[in-house]
């Protein structure tokens, strides 16, 4: 995501930048990242979701040695029968990753909403 948002950055933004006497840090912060601020923030949600939400893929790969979030709402259900706990787990999941998606939409506008074209 973020090799496409940089690749759709127009040159001569750049070459402007330079002939208007930005150097390559200036040119990185004022135009780069603004410009590839959504993507940025998609390859960014494309990691925190399955992080926060796979279960099966951690106990296949790595033999249930490490505990993650959806470890643990599964153990609660399946194994445990505390439902209740599963169920608390679940809605603070659920908070947290509607708090990065409304961050996400915060940060990035209204480019969002037209698939990560801000050109």
């Amino acid at each position: 995501m973020i090799y496409t948002s940089l690749k759709k950055i127009d040159p001569d933004l750049l070459r402007a930048a330079t002939d208007l006497g930005a150097n390559h840090f200036q040119m990185f912060i004022k135009i780069k990242v603004p410009l590839s601020l959504p993507g940025i923030v998609s390859g960014c949600m494309m990691v925190f979701m399955p992080a926060v939400s796979t279960f099966v893929i951690s106990n296949l790969l790595g033999g249930g040695k490490y505990m993650l979030v959806g470890n643990l709402i599964e153990q609660q259900f399946l194994t445990l029968n505390n439902w209740n706990f599963g169920s608390a787990i679940s809605m603070v999941l659920m908070t947290i990753i509607f708090l990065v998606l409304g961050v996400a939409r915060l940060i990035t506008g209204k480019e969002l909403d037209t698939g990560g074209q801000l050109l």
